[in-house]
């Protein structure tokens, strides 16, 4: 048997100044969405230029909240409607936790929806610029995660070398399932975003590049669930193919939509760039 490794304590608080103290989780968004904006100003303004920069300044508030409100309604709607119906003060404790993806994901459609009509951009083309830098807040997440000593992973094989115990999920050596998580659904689902925005071909294509953001995502997630403890609460939804979990339910309509624009896309003419 290799030996195991012990999940390092990491103090929850990444900056402290006096009373503020700022949570790893926290930073992550604050880093995710100022380098993404700063990154989505350069391939908005690629041909065929999809919005100024100032419009995309003011698009990172409607992304903000899209993202917090989104992320923290769709997590009580998902996964523990019972108890928040029950107490509903509960929904504003943001600071215990609790954000889906797939809820922050909704907001921000409906943020993006919302300003692209009052700015009069087309929605595709904006939202393609946007998906290209989504994997770069998705993978600092899950690396926040992983600081938190949360989500872990399931029960690992004696031979894994990288198995990990997380002391609050018992003496059981575990996938670290968040940081195959921030590889799958961070690095290198950002790396291929880059690549295929970087083609003007596929630039010329509204929403292929949502398509392939939105198939990409889905299949990591997949993937990766095989290897995350279900939420206790929850657990697996149906026993099929060893269990299926919220997350992989929740990614399959991503699936079919990334698909259906991506045939879209391939389908109708190419705009000039």
């Amino acid at each position: 048997m290799l030996p195991v490794l012990m999940f390092p304590q990491f103090n929850p608080v990444a900056i402290a100044l006096g009373p503020i103290a700022i949570r790893w989780y926290a930073l992550a968004y604050i880093v995710s969405l100022v380098i993404g904006w700063r990154l989505m100003r350069r391939i908005a303004a690629w041909p065929p230029v999809a919005a100024t920069p100032l419009q995309v300044d003011d698009f990172l508030t409607w992304a903000t909240l899209g993202v917090v409100l989104g992320g923290r309604l769709g997590y009580v709607l998902f996964y523990q409607p019972s108890l928040y119906l029950a107490h509903p003060s509960l929904i504003l404790h943001v600071w215990n936790g609790g954000m889906s993806f797939h809820g922050g994901a909704l907001g921000v459609v409906i943020a993006l929806a919302l300003y692209c009509w009052r700015q009069k951009l087309d929605f595709l083309t904006f939202s393609d610029r946007l998906c290209a830098v989504v994997p770069l807040g998705l993978g600092l997440g899950r690396v926040a995660n992983f600081i938190n000593g949360e989500l872990w992973g399931r029960p690992a094989p004696e031979t894994l070398p990288w198995a990990m115990i997380f002391p609050q999920a018992g003496p059981v050596p575990r996938h670290p399932s968040e940081l195959y998580e921030a590889l799958c659904e961070g690095v290198i689902l950002l790396a291929v975003m880059l690549a295929f925005a970087s083609r003007a071909s596929v630039r010329a294509r509204p929403g292929l590049l949502c398509g392939i953001f939105l198939v990409g995502y889905a299949l990591a997630r997949i993937f990766c669930e095989h290897f995350r403890e279900p939420d206790v609460f929850l657990g697996f939804i149906a026993p099929l193919f060893g269990g299926i979990t919220m997350g992989q339910i929740l990614s399959l309509p991503m699936l079919l939509v990334g698909l259906a624009l991506i045939w879209r896309a391939r389908h109708r003419p190419a705009v000039a760039v």
